[in-house]
């Protein structure tokens, strides 16, 4: 049986009581913050204190931008002390999809990405959504709850960047989210959140990438070696789909011991999220959406599989993986 929007509001509120500390833990993006905005606004004033943790390092510069603009608070997950808090939210991830979501024990799990079998005493895991975010707006409508300007512009602008504008995967309900919230967004802020995508110091390795790609039937390749953070490979990715013959592009760099894959396809291949986890799934974690995905995979678990400081041979590697994969189907 579906239930109406009151009713799932309803059943959020009874996990918690009015002397609850709570802990929300998200792995932050425009979409995590936004919805983790969302919930700590939801929360006001019926629990004792809510606090938002990211479990990763934040320093993408939009994602800086928003944070700063919309004036959101956030600890990281190593300043936490854990024993504060009784009560703990994840949204916008799931347990599987990061270690450091192993060590919490979540009453609420909120989320848009494909069900991983996970279990909580209130799960609202809608993968048919393009973004958390419009989840959030619909518990705050049905909570009569008037978004801020910055709510309203972190959930606006978290819409836009994970349904790409609409151009990805979206659903009905993530267009009237839009529809109600463009009403109370600041859409001048968040197009400055949006502009704010590059550092000076990314663009060695655009020109790194540029130099060093491969083609390969309408596929994309390129190794960026050690990365400040996992979200340059993300920019990269995203830029060469640009180019007007690429309908896949694969990038991927090492960052934290860890090598990280991005990919990009146009939406009319086969499925991203699904060629990333039958192709590296067996060496670390992947998955994703049909037309972007990502693989992580530890760089002690490919110690004999493949020379990851030889960039060219690591790069073959991947380019080999995946062909192969392609000839079996």
């Amino acid at each position: 049986m579906k239930l109406s929007a009151a009713e799932k509001l309803r059943r959020l509120y009874n996990q918690f009581s009015g002397d609850d500390h709570v802990l929300i833990v998200i792995n932050a993006d425009p979409d995590a913050i936004s919805s983790a905005m969302a919930l700590k606004r939801l929360l006001w004033r019926k629990v004792a204190g809510i606090t938002i943790s990211n479990i990763n390092i934040i320093e993408r510069p939009d994602n800086l931008a928003m944070i700063r603009l919309l004036g959101v608070a956030l600890i990281h997950i190593n300043e936490i002390d854990e024993s504060r808090f009784n009560r703990f939210i994840i949204v916008d991830s799931q347990p599987d999809h990061h270690e450091a979501f192993a060590k919490f024990t979540p009453g609420v799990i909120i989320d848009h990405h494909p069900d991983t079998g996970v279990q909580a005493p209130f799960l609202d895991i809608r993968p048919k959504y393009g973004a958390t975010a419009s989840i959030m707006t619909e518990y705050l409508r049905a909570a009569r709850i008037k978004p801020s300007v910055k709510l309203a512009t972190g959930l606006f602008y978290a819409i836009k960047t994970d349904t790409d504008n609409f151009e990805r995967q979206t659903s009905i309900e993530d267009v009237r989210a839009f529809q109600f919230l463009y009403r109370h967004a600041n859409i001048h802020l968040s197009r400055k959140i949006e502009r704010s995508e590059l550092k000076l110091d990314f663009l060695k390795y655009f020109k790194h990438a540029i130099e060093h790609k491969r083609m390969r039937k309408g596929r994309v390749f390129a190794h960026l070696g050690p990365v400040v953070n996992p979200d340059v490979c993300v920019l990269i990715a995203d830029f060469f789909m640009r180019i007007n013959s690429a309908n896949w592009s694969i990038v991927s760099g090492l960052c934290n011991k860890t090598l990280v894959l991005v990919f990009r396809n146009d939406g009319l291949r086969k499925n991203a999220g699904k060629v990333a986890k039958e192709t590296f799934g067996l060496f670390g974690s992947a998955g994703g959406h049909k037309s972007m995905a990502r693989a992580e995979i530890p760089l002690a678990d490919l110690k004999h599989v493949v020379d990851h400081k030889d960039d060219k041979e690591l790069l073959s590697w991947i380019i080999n993986m995946i062909e192969k994969r392609a000839g079996k189907k």
